[in-house]
């Protein structure tokens, strides 16, 4: 029983997986993100992608 202890303090104590956590975290607030803006990007990459082609082929004529 004392080894199940000591084994539960330490595990308690440890802050190894701490730093992959927030990293997690962060990446699910960024996912939240897009996913709630999705449209809005979606509009705003096409325009870009449309005025590039725009510019594109007026420097090729």
């Amino acid at each position: 029983m004392k080894k199940f202890s000591n084994f539960s303090k330490k595990l308690l104590k440890n802050q190894s997986g701490q730093g992959a956590t927030e990293y997690i975290l962060l990446l699910v607030v960024v996912v939240a993100l897009v996913i709630m803006f999705k449209s809005q990007i979606q509009s705003t990459v096409s325009s870009k992608i449309q005025e590039l082609q725009g510019m594109i082929g007026s420097v090729s004529q």
